[in-house]
């Protein structure tokens, strides 16, 4: 049910948590009033303020981008390791791609490992992709291809592109994983189908260097690894 833009703000300004949360989602999407990211993060400040998880992590975000508030990945990482310490996954991940990329603070390859595993068994594909990358490059753990693809392939099961693409190559190559050139293929063609740049490219190297009969396999496989969507108001 929609929430009513006039009676979440007037809870919200008598301190109710929820509503000071809710407040801030519709501010920031434009939901029942006008789209204004300054105030999504003085409403997330006051949730956050009160130790909601998530207000904490929507607020690193706009101060990771800038948005409503001036971009500083201090303020990012300050934010985001408070919803990490509370459990919060999605701030666990971001908090982790902070080491990795030092921003806000120090590389830190180790501290980016321990926070994108809390996130991936959690099951966030993206964390579970970014740990993958980690034991790819032997960054923060020794190098172990068995990891880097075990990891790709469980983001890749939730449809995440990069996932694929890498999970793709690694079956090219043969690392990790036993060398499959339909495999790669199929993998490519659905991150390539998602608009993954580097998969589309590397699909169209392969399409002219492999056997059309591996080409076509592949393609009837990632045809039936679609899953089509739902109609309407029903949930697969």
């Amino acid at each position: 049910m929609a929430l009513d833009f006039n009676e979440t703000k007037a809870r919200a300004e008598r301190g109710d948590l929820s509503a000071q949360y809710n407040l801030a989602v519709m501010y920031e999407q434009g939901l029942g009033v006008r789209q204004r990211l300054e105030q999504a993060a003085y409403w997330y400040l006051q949730a956050a303020l009160q130790g909601d998880a998530e207000a904490q992590s929507n607020l690193g975000v706009l101060y990771d981008r800038g948005h409503g508030v001036p971009q500083s990945y201090e303020a990012a990482v300050k934010w985001y390791r408070l919803a990490a310490n509370q459990g919060n996954p999605l701030a666990q991940m971001n908090l982790a791609m902070m080491y990795v990329n030092g921003l806000g603070v120090p590389v830190d390859d180790s501290a980016a490992v321990a926070w994108y595993r809390l996130a991936a068994d959690r099951g966030i594909a993206a964390a579970q992709s970014g740990l993958a990358y980690l034991y790819a490059r032997g960054r923060g753990v020794p190098q172990d291809w068995r990891e880097a693809a075990k990891w790709y392939r469980r983001a890749a099961e939730q449809d995440e592109p990069e996932a694929q693409y890498n999970l793709g190559v690694l079956h090219a190559a043969g690392h990790g994983v036993p060398c499959d050139y339909v495999e790669a293929y199929r993998l490519l063609k659905l991150s390539a189908a998602k608009g993954y740049r580097a998969a589309v490219n590397a699909l169209y190297m392969f399409t002219q260097a492999l056997p059309r009969e591996i080409v076509m396999e592949g393609q009837r496989r990632a045809a039936e690894s679609v899953v089509p969507e739902a109609p309407d108001g029903l949930w697969a």
